[in-house]
C-alpha cells in the first residue's frame, strides 16, 4: 500500500513500481510481493489482476513483467546470483494475465486494446472506464502500447529462462510475434491504412470507434501518446549463438510476413555492435515524438515530463457531442474536473512512474543508436544530445524536485516558509503523489513513498546486467 494514512489500500501498478524501488533495500521482500499479487488471493483463475481492492473489474497497466525483470536483475547485481526460480514462477502466472488481456480487452480482435482508465484517471475527455457517452469503443494508444511492452518484457524473460532451458525459446518466439502483430495494428487499426499514429500531428492519439463505423482521433497531446516510446527492447549481437532456435523462427516470421516486419525497425538493419532494435517506433517517428516531448512549451518542464502538453493551456481540446462539450486543457496543479472522481490529476502535473519508464526507454534506444544519433534538447535550443545524455538530463530534472537548489530551496516543498526554512522541516523530504507541472511543488498524497521513491533509483549509479542497465547496489 502507498501509505497507511492517506491511501490504506493497494493498487496493482503502484505495487509493481514499489517493488522496483524496494529492491534497493530488500530484494527478497520485493520478489515476495510480486509473487503475492499472482497468488490465488489476488489473481482471478481467468488470469485477471484487479486494479485495486474495491473495483476488481478496473484495470491497471500491465507492468508486472517489467517489474519482475527489473527486480530479478537488481537482485542478481546485488547478490551475484540469478534467482531463476522466482523469475520462472512469476512468468507462468503472468502468461495467464497476458492471455486475459488478449481475450478480454481487445474488443474487435484486432490487437488494438481498450483497457479503460489504465491508471491515468482523468487524462482523457471521458472516464475511460465507464460506458462512453458516444457509444462504441475507444481504441487506446496507451493500452495498445502497454501490451506491446508486455510482449517484449515476456519475450525477454523467456530468453533469460532459455539460457538454462531451451524449451523457453518457443515461448519467446510467441511473444515476439505478439509484439509484431500489435505494432502492425497500431498503424492499421481499420484495415484502411488509418491507425493510432496521426501523420499530420506526428503523435499517437486514442481513436473513438463510433457505432456507425466512423473513427475519430481524439487529438489530446498527453502521456497517452508518449507511452509507445516505452515498448522497446534491444537484442545483443550474440543472439543467434545463444538462442539459435529463436533466431531461426524469428527470421522465418519476418521473411514470410513482410507486412509485420515493415512496421518496426528491421531485423536486417543492425545498430551499434550489430544489435537489433525491437520498437514501435522507427527513427522518424521516434524523433517526432521526442521533439514534442523535449519541447519546453509542451511536455518538458524544469522538473520532468508533464502528463499533458502545456500547449493545451492556450488551445484546449474540445469535443462536442449530443449537446455537450467534453474538454481537456492544461491543469498543472490540482484537478478542476470531477472526471474519474476528481481526486487526482493527469492533466498537467509530473508523475514519476511514467517519467521513470521514459528514462529507461531513452537509455535502451541509446544502446542501439549509439553516440552518432543526437536530438535537440530542449527543442529549439540548438543544443544536441545523445539519447543516454537526454535520459541523464531528464533524470537530473526529476531529482531536482527533491534536491536543494542553488537558492537553498527544494521545489517539492512549494512556497511554504515553514517547510523551506525551518531546520526541523527543510531536510525532511515528503514523497508526494505527483508534482506541479511548472513549479515542481508536491501535490496529492504527501506520503506516496512507493513510486515517487523511484527517485532513489535515478540517484544511484547504474551498471549493465543481462542486456540492460539496473541501479547498482547502494553502498553499505
Amino acid at each position: 500500500m502507498p501509505d497507511k494514512w492517506e491511501y490504506p489500500w493497494y493498487a496493482a501498478w503502484d505495487l509493481a513500481f514499489h517493488c522496483v524501488t524496494f529492491a534497493l533495500i530488500d530484494p527478497a521482500f520485493a520478489k515476495g510481493q510480486l509473487i503475492l499479487l499472482t497468488r490465488e488471493w489476488y489473481m482471478h483463475p481467468n488470469g485477471q489482476l484487479p486494479a485495486y481492492e474495491w473495483a476488481f473489474g478496473d484495470v491497471n497497466p500491465p507492468v508486472h513483467a517489467w517489474a519482475a525483470l527489473r527486480v530479478y536483475r537488481m537482485d542478481q547485481a546485488m547478490t551475484g546470483k540469478p534467482d531463476r526460480a522466482f523469475l520462472e514462477r512469476v512468468f507462468h502466472k503472468l502468461m495467464l494475465n497476458f492471455t486475459w488481456w488478449v481475450n478480454r480487452k481487445d474488443a474487435g480482435d484486432r490487437n488494438v486494446f481498450q483497457g479503460g482508465f489504465l491508471g491515468l484517471d482523468n487524462i482523457g475527455i471521458f472516464d475511460r472506464s465507464a460506458k462512453l457517452p458516444t457509444g462504441g469503443t475507444l481504441d487506446q494508444a496507451d493500452g495498445t502500447a502497454w501490451m506491446a511492452m508486455y510482449s517484449l518484457n515476456l519475450m525477454r524473460i523467456a530468453l533469460e529462462l532459455a539460457i538454462e532451458d531451451p524449451v523457453y525459446e518457443d515461448i519467446a518466439t510467441k511473444f515476439f510475434e505478439h509484439f509484431l502483430t500489435i505494432a502492425e495494428a497500431m498503424t492499421h487499426v481499420g484495415g484502411d491504412g488509418s491507425g493510432l499514429w496521426d501523420e499530420t500531428d506526428e503523435f499517437y492519439y486514442d481513436v473513438l470507434s463510433l457505432p456507425d463505423g466512423r473513427q475519430v482521433p481524439l487529438r489530446v497531446r498527453s502521456l497517452v501518446g508518449l507511452i509507445p516510446l516505452c515498448a522497446v527492447e534491444v537484442l545483443d549481437e550474440d543472439l543467434a549463438k545463444r538462442f539459435p532456435d529463436f533466431t531461426r523462427r524469428a527470421r522465418w516470421l519476418l521473411t514470410h510476413r513482410p507486412d509485420l516486419a515493415a512496421q518496426v525497425s528491421r531485423w536486417e538493419e543492425p545498430g551499434r555492435g550489430n544489435r537489433v532494435l525491437l520498437s514501435l517506433l522507427r527513427r522518424h517517428r521516434m524523433k517526432a515524438l521526442l521533439r514534442r516531448m523535449l519541447d519546453e512549451t509542451e511536455f518538458l518542464s524544469p522538473h520532468g515530463i508533464r502528463s499533458v502538453s502545456k500547449a493545451h493551456a492556450a488551445a484546449p481540446f474540445r469535443f462536442p457531442w449530443d449537446g455537450q462539450t467534453f474538454a481537456v486543457d492544461y491543469e498543472p496543479a490540482e484537478s478542476t474536473t470531477a472526471v474519474f472522481g476528481g481526486n487526482s490529476n493527469w492533466r498537467g502535473p509530473i508523475w514519476l512512474p511514467i517519467n521513470y519508464l521514459l528514462v529507461e526507454a531513452l537509455t535502451e534506444f541509446g544502446r542501439f543508436y549509439g553516440s552518432d544519433f543526437t536530438i535537440e534538447c530542449p527543442a529549439g535550443s540548438g543544443h544536441y544530445l545523445t539519447l543516454p545524455q537526454i535520459a541523464d538530463e531528464l533524470s537530473a530534472r526529476l531529482t531536482r524536485l527533491v534536491l536543494r537548489g542553488p537558492d537553498g530551496r527544494r521545489p517539492v516543498l512549494g512556497d511554504t516558509p515553514l517547510f523551506q526554512d525551518d531546520p526541523h522541516f527543510r531536510d525532511h523530504v515528503p514523497f508526494h503523489e505527483y508534482f506541479h507541472g511548472d513549479t515542481g511543488a508536491g501535490l496529492g498524497a504527501a506520503h506516496q513513498t512507493g513510486w515517487t521513491g523511484l527517485l532513489a533509483l535515478l540517484l544511484q549509479p547504474r551498471r549493465d546486467v543481462g542486456g540492460g542497465q539496473v541501479p547498482a547496489a547502494p553502498e553499505g
